[in-house]
């Protein structure tokens, strides 16, 4: 059951990432999250391929899996999520000059950052300095989550705050406990622990957009409303 659990866990997080992934892009034009989400989404096939090929360390798919995991947790669900949502909070612009390089920083930033998987936080200084590091810059964004929530708040999206509240808090408890706190019931693949991930980052990517959209449609409101006040003063 558990391995069910964690398939279906994995699959739900693909199926989210990849389908709203392309509407950032096609709907929104936003390539920032469109982008990551589908980063995501193809660490979660990875992943996926992996566990049914017997995941086996030795086997390339194992690195690849760190390399995706490592992208996100350093730049991609934290400085990426925040310029791409930011188009909607503070109506931000990135060039694809911008687009390109903070990917880029991502990919290097990923494959620096990968060989410190596997290393014990406990007793390695450096692989506890990168554990601290990804906790960090989770936390920041958190903050701008908070922000963003608030923002869902004040215009009276309260559904759509309310989960962006909660999702984002799953997500640092799992950030958190991801190196520094195994769960001391869960099995040598950490099973229970990947499928309360996998599940979470799904959840995310599924919330936040639907967050991004009622922001959007409330500017989009704003604007118009504004233009036909000043058309109506002159």
């Amino acid at each position: 059951m558990k391995d069910v659990l964690f398939l279906l866990a994995d699959v739900w997080m693909i199926f989210v990432c990849y389908f709203f992934g392309w509407k950032f892009i096609r709907r929104y034009g936003n390539f920032l999250l469109g982008l990551e989400w589908m980063v995501v989404a193809t660490s979660g096939s990875n992943f996926l391929l992996w566990s049914l090929l017997g995941g086996s360390p030795d086997s390339v798919l194992y690195d690849v899996a760190y390399f995706f995991d490592a992208f996100s947790r350093s730049v991609g669900i934290t400085l990426i999520l925040v310029l791409g949502l930011m188009k909607v909070t503070h109506r931000y612009k990135p060039s694809r000059t911008v687009d390109i390089v903070v990917f880029a920083f991502a990919t290097a930033a990923g494959l620096f950052l990968r060989q410190f998987h596997g290393e014990d936080p406990r007793v390695d200084h450096l692989a506890f300095a990168v554990a601290t590091f990804y906790v960090v810059v989770n936390l920041v964004t958190a903050v701008f989550l908070a922000y963003f929530a608030k923002r869902l708040w004040d215009i009276g999206a309260k559904w759509p705050a309310f989960w962006t509240g909660l999702v984002t808090a799953a997500a640092t408890t799992i950030a958190i406990t991801y190196d520094f706190f195994p769960f001391p019931f869960d099995d040598a693949n950490r099973t229970i622990f990947y499928t309360a991930a996998l599940a979470t980052w799904g959840t995310q990517g599924f919330v936040y957009f639907f967050a991004y959209r009622a922001l959007h449609n409330h500017n989009l409101a704003s604007g118009a409303k504004t233009t036909q006040e000043a058309g109506a003063s002159s």
